[in-house]
């Protein structure tokens, strides 16, 4: 068996989570008991001396895609759809600051009441602050999707490595829900995704990926320890590199 890893692999990461994490078991909206588990295993690699940046999607609330191909203009759609993932944010930091954690919460789109407008240079002080910073409205445009945000701003601040949380524990050659034969993936490279059409992030975010050699690790996020295990460099999930 082989000894497990005593520090951790990387100094600086960004976990990207889906809205519908907070979702919980309502299917709709924010489960404070959800945000709280998410907000522990954050706390738990933040402890381990891992700077910490976060992006949330907005899907639990709203989905702009969704809201355009039902009729709606697509600009407005999408900066409904970031105006979610500051809500969600908003939910994340509160639950971060019960367990004692810092925070701040920096948006694309400025609404100082709540937080703070996002400038990068301040983004890489609070990491290096050791506070756990939190990335809201998206891109600040249209036509981006939270993926491409998250790669974004991986890059702008310097992280090691995207750590993508969901609901299944890898990527699959098809939705293992639907197909039971789909073969799961433990190593990819950044081109095999784009040309399988494997659905893990839309292509700009992959491509941005590629371009700027950021390794990715998808995992699923309802295992508790999970990102700690990412964050150590232990096998778990898929890499893609």
């Amino acid at each position: 068996m082989a000894a497990k890893v005593s520090k951790p692999l990387f100094k600086r990461v960004l976990l990207k989570i889906s809205g519908e994490a907070l979702q919980g078991q309502g299917g709709y909206g924010i489960d404070p008991k959800a945000c709280a588990r998410i907000a522990e295993r954050i706390k738990e690699v933040r402890e381990s001396g891992i700077e910490v940046a976060v992006v949330i999607g907005g899907g639990n609330i709203i989905r702009g895609e969704k809201f355009a191909k039902e009729g709606m203009d697509r600009s407005t759609a999408d900066y409904m759809g970031m105006l979610a993932t500051v809500i969600n944010g908003m939910a994340l930091q509160c639950a971060l600051e019960k367990l004692g954690c810092f925070t701040r919460v920096l948006t694309a789109i400025q609404m100082e009441q709540i937080a703070e407008p996002y400038i990068r240079r301040r983004a890489i002080r609070h990491l290096e602050k050791g506070r756990i910073v939190i990335f809201a409205g998206g891109t600040g445009n249209p036509y981006f999707t939270t993926d491409t945000a998250a790669v974004l701003r991986a890059i702008e601040v310097g992280a090691d490595v995207i750590l993508k949380a969901t609901k299944v524990d890898g990527i699959y050659s098809a939705d293992p829900v639907i197909d039971k034969h789909a073969k799961k993936y433990d190593k990819l490279k950044y081109i095999e995704v784009i040309k399988r059409g494997l659905k893990v992030m839309d292509s700009t975010a992959i491509s941005l990926c590629m371009d700027n050699h950021l390794p990715l690790v998808v995992f699923n996020l309802n295992v508790k320890g999970n990102i700690k295990r990412a964050c150590f460099g232990e096998k778990v999930g898929t890499i893609v590199s």
